[in-house]
């Protein structure tokens, strides 16, 4: 079992924020994490990865049990990409050093990489379409090579576990699909670690993403396999407005129906 949460609950000052979470991910299995602003998927995120620890449930990482791990050893085995790290990089730093900064989870290179390392870091970057960039200072890049380089910082490690936490904030549609085609050839790898994609975007759904999970106001509203969960119906009530829900090329489109 890749993540297993138990009855989660997690209550700050007066206010449940996780109610009732209780959510497996298995190996083999790739999920997409579907919420609003302010549904609790950062809350929940951050429990799998131990900043947070629950008021009440039992949470289970890479088969750790929390409470019975050290939660820093773990998160070496988990690559996490959100956009608010990239103000926290050297933006002086070349896209390779930032790559082979993953390999401690470091902000900047502290000791010199050996050749393996350095290879590793670029075969990387050939892997995400962006070994040109290679020797580019980092705070040169577009929005979406940041990302991509990002996602290779990430996979410097060799994690068992990689979460995309809205990867495609700030992109245009162009860059937004390049990076969905980087993220699927990721995922068609022998060796891709579980994959949990973070969105509200529900066109961002990609077909490698079997499962999916909707959260809202910090309970689970649905779970499951995608094509099962992502119905008109559902969308409709999980949203609380009238949708149309089209499918073309195994991608989801949705429109908010006419009143």
């Amino acid at each position: 079992m890749i993540i297993d949460l138990q009855h989660i609950i997690w209550e700050r000052d007066d206010r449940t924020i996780l109610n009732d979470i209780s959510w497996q991910v298995e190996k083999g299995q790739h999920w997409c994490l579907l919420g609003l602003n302010g549904s609790g998927k950062t809350s929940l995120l951050n429990m799998v990865n131990g900043y947070q620890w629950p008021t009440r449930g039992s949470i289970s990482v890479l088969g750790h049990q929390f409470g019975t791990y050290d939660l820093r050893e773990l998160r070496k085995e988990i690559g996490w990409v959100s956009t608010s790290l990239q103000q926290k990089l050297y933006g002086t730093d070349s896209a390779l050093n930032i790559v082979l900064s993953g390999r401690e989870s470091s902000i900047g290179i502290y000791d010199t990489p050996s050749e393996q390392e350095r290879e590793q870091a670029y075969a990387i970057l050939e892997t995400l379409g962006c070994e040109r960039l290679a020797d580019r200072i980092y705070q040169t890049l577009s929005q979406g090579e940041k990302q991509r380089v990002l996602i290779g910082r990430a996979l410097m490690n060799k994690p068992k576990l990689l979460i995309l936490d809205e990867p495609c904030t700030g992109l245009d549609l162009i860059a937004r699909e390049h990076l969905l085609e980087r993220i699927t050839a990721l995922s068609e790898q022998e060796d891709c670690p579980a994959l949990i994609y973070v969105t509200h975007h529900v066109e961002e759904i990609l077909p490698c993403f079997t499962h999916s999970l909707l959260l809202k106001n910090g309970e689970v509203f649905a779970q499951g396999r995608t094509e099962e969960v992502l119905t008109a119906p559902q969308m409709s009530s999980f949203f609380e407005v009238p949708i149309q829900l089209d499918r073309e090329n195994d991608r989801y489109w949705l429109t908010i129906k006419q009143r």
